[in-house]
């Protein structure tokens, strides 16, 4: 007879189906047109919506044209002012019955996504839905407190919204509800794939009263995405691949359209031998094998030390293979179907060439029958360059590699041109935390993974795009200040190395580049004049110099806010001492003031503890990009530069600052300010010269994270364009500022020279 636990390991599981009744009736004999100002229209050019798991088709679903996201942009353009106009806690009403509803139709919301998408509905009832439900909950919370917490901010408009097909009903509360909370009107695209969840929120829209234009749903391919990037909104906010992230960036760059994309990642899961190893193996269960593994901030990765290997992937492999993998509605399954053939084709397509490059498969056999089932799968043996360690595979395939040392371990997490997220195990949280400080990614969760909240930030660094949906700085990207509103920019005079006429010194002073704490000739040996002086003309090879000198400076991003403010202040007091020496005497003393402004702020500007869960202290840190390029305004040539470089490097970035092309002398003489006041060599860079050749090749440099363009609209276009290569946030500003006012000391230049890292840290039993 077997004892207790040997009768408990033999038993299985019995079937758990929950109904689809209620969602196959609402569904049933259905072609959806679009929705647009507040009602749909009559069917066109249908297409099946297909549940993955069984082939079958749930309904039919419009191919929207580009006339059809035309009509969907006036109508939210007619509805948006009405919108904006009401007040916080008119339009907090219209989101907290939105949640109303919602919750009310939990279980129809949780069946739509399971059928839809094919992920267990043990996922979409207990996890989607009602983390759906708290961002309307939450966002409602912030329309009402939004005069106080925003002043002088207002919304952007309509916005473009582009979601993906792994999380339909939470990608849409995700940017719906901050969009309507700031006060804008939305035209939203959910997935090809996945469509029907969106629909289902449009006839909730109706039951609640919206007004008719605030939302507006819009289905279709990617060709519906294209003309919907294309119209006349005034920002878009994707979710999605990195490369058509890319596509959009191209695409909007120029147009004035805000952007805040989400995009791909390959996520490390690092554990290290002081971890509890049993729990470690429990999160890879939620890091990649959780939603199927489609999942953009999927534990992708798995780095362990080498002294614990064995154990940990012994374990790991018993574990894997009790999984379940199959039907979507039975309540014990763990791994539905991929959201479909091309998926599943490509998933198998990377794991193939994996092993061809000579790792190690290790996987259970796929279900038979029709649905597009892939079961989870190990790899191992495998090295850095292998295409599973590299590429985003968006499928239930983790690759596994060793480490010896923390710093090996940070190399190897670092090793990608992704940085969405990353999840690091050890039971000793001081060490978790010095490695969570050192990781390129926008969220790091310690001895945990995948935990979401409306009210943490979440969002990528690198390639994994910019901005953040969630809490305040997610609200942030749904308002815009009140704007320079000066007339537009100039481009300047074509440059000529060319003699000019004389100086009028009567001793030559020969005026260099300032790179890496030292002048430097530029390296292509020429000059060009400007009123009563030759300056420099640098090129793209003193960018470069430049861009090595930023990096090596890199101890400056890691002093205290305290030291840099000392710093600053030694800065502003030098620059008084020489002020009769720097200009005219107005803008000299403007700069003083504005020196010891943002000296002020070097250690004020800091982070925040979100409240999420109770087990939870989640960290918002603002930290700073690194290498930043500033491009700074023609117009008050010593003001404006002091405006612009000292707010980035108060936030500890070290930048290559191009300064005025007609007047760069003000900049140049500030060498000699910099030199007298501690600014370690490499943090402060200038390179004079043609501005817009300049910008491009800072704008093209993949080892500058971040870039703002204070010139004309064709310089600030072509930034945006050229950024697309590493898809760094550019800020582009194509309009004279009064840089002596509010303009030129705003909190945006702070909130712009920062990226958020949200911190999950377990907190409690």
């Amino acid at each position: 007879m077997p004892t207790v636990s040997e009768a408990l390991s033999l038993m299985d599981y019995g079937p758990a189906p929950e109904s689809p009744a209620v969602a196959l009736d609402w569904l049933k004999g259905r072609t959806f047109g679009q929705f647009i100002a507040g009602a749909f229209t009559a069917p066109r050019d249908p297409f099946d919506s297909v549940n993955p798991a069984t082939g079958a088709v749930l309904a039919q679903v419009s191919q929207g044209s580009e006339a059809d996201v035309a009509a969907a942009v006036k109508a939210a353009r007619a509805a948006a002012r009405k919108w904006a106009g009401l007040s916080g806690g008119q339009r907090a009403r219209h989101l907290y019955a939105l949640a109303r509803l919602m919750q009310k139709r939990e279980r129809l919301f949780a069946v739509i996504e399971s059928l839809d998408n094919g992920k267990p509905i043990r996922e979409s009832r207990d996890i989607d839905v009602p983390l759906a439900v708290r961002h309307f909950y939450h966002h409602a919370g912030w329309a009402e407190l939004i005069a106080d917490e925003f002043p002088g901010m207002r919304p952007h408009g309509v916005c473009g919204q582009i979601i993906p097909w792994n999380f339909p009903l939470l990608m849409l509360a995700w940017k719906a509800a901050p969009a309507l909370a700031a006060g804008n009107t939305v035209v939203l695209k959910p997935a090809e794939q996945t469509p029907l969840s969106a629909l289902l929120f449009a006839e909730l829209c109706i039951e609640a009263g919206l007004p008719k234009g605030v939302v507006n749903i819009v289905t279709g391919d990617g060709r519906t995405g294209a003309a919907l990037v294309a119209s006349d909104v005034d920002k878009i906010a994707f979710t999605g691949s990195t490369e058509v992230g890319r596509q959009i960036r191209r695409a909007t760059a120029g147009s004035g359209k805000a952007l805040t994309l989400e995009l791909g990642g390959k996520s490390p899961f690092i554990v290290f031998a002081e971890s509890d190893l049993d729990a470690a193996v429990e999160g890879v269960v939620d890091a990649i094998w959780f939603n199927q593994g489609e999942v953009c901030c999927a534990g992708s990765r798995i780095l362990v030390q080498e002294s614990v290997a064995e154990r940990f992937t012994r374990r790991l492999k018993a574990r894997m293979a009790t999984l379940r993998v199959g039907d979507p509605l039975d309540k014990s399954t763990d791994i539905g179907a991929v959201v479909d053939r091309v998926q599943l084709d490509r998933i198998r397509g990377i794991v193939d060439q994996a092993v061809a490059e000579g790792a190690v498969l290790h996987q259970a056999p796929a279900p038979n029958g029709p649905g597009c089932f892939c079961p989870p799968a190990l790899l191992t043996d495998l090295g850095a360059a292998n295409i599973a360690m590299t590429e985003e595979i968006f499928g239930p395939v983790v690759a596994l590699m060793t480490f010896r040392t923390p710093d090996e371990a940070v190399a190897l997490a670092n090793n990608t041109r992704y940085g969405l997220a990353a999840s690091i195990w050890n039971e000793n949280i001081t060490a978790a935390l010095d490695i969570a400080a050192q990781v390129k990614a926008g969220v790091v969760w310690i001895n945990g993974t995948n935990l979401f909240d409306a009210n943490a930030p979440f969002g990528g660094m690198r390639e994994s795009g910019y901005g953040r949906e969630g809490a305040r700085e997610g609200m942030l990207a749904y308002l815009t200040g009140a704007g320079a509103g000066g007339r537009a920019r100039n481009a300047p005079e074509a440059l000529s190395p060319l003699p000019a006429g004389a100086s009028g010194d009567a001793v030559d002073r020969t005026r260099k580049l300032y790179i890496g704490g030292a002048q430097k000739r530029p390296d292509g040996g020429y000059s060009y004049a400007v009123p009563g002086a030759q300056v420099p003309l640098g090129g793209r090879k003193d960018i470069r110099n430049a861009v090595e000198a930023a990096h090596k400076a890199g101890g400056w991003s890691r002093v205290t806010g305290h030291n840099r403010a000392q710093v600053l202040y030694f800065l502003a007091e030098n620059l008084n001492a020489r002020a009769r020496d720097l200009g005219p005497g107005d803008e000299v003393a403007q700069a003083v003031e504005r020196a010891f402004y943002w000296a002020a702020w070097a250690d004020k500007y800091d982070g925040k503890v979100h409240s999420t869960a109770s087990s939870q202290v989640t960290l918002a840190m603002k930290e700073p990009f690194g290498v930043m390029g500033i491009v700074c305004p023609e117009e008050a040539p010593l003001l404006g530069f002091v405006s612009t470089v000292l707010p980035a490097i108060a936030m500890g970035n070290r930048v290559i600052a191009v300064p005025s092309q007609a007047n760069p002398v003000p900049a140049l003489d500030l060498v000699q300010v910099l030199d007298t006041s501690d600014v370690p060599g490499g943090v402060v860079n200038i390179v004079t010269g043609p501005r817009a050749e300049l910008t491009d090749t800072l704008a093209k440099h993949d080892d500058v994270a971040a870039l703002w363009v204070f010139a004309d609209a064709t310089t600030c276009a072509n930034a945006e364009t050229q950024s697309a290569g590493n898809l760094k946030p550019v800020w582009t500003d194509p309009l004279t500022r009064d840089w002596s006012g509010p303009q030129g000391q705003s909190r945006e230049f702070l909130r712009r020279a920062v990226q958020v890292k949200t911190v999950w840290v377990p907190y409690g039993a």
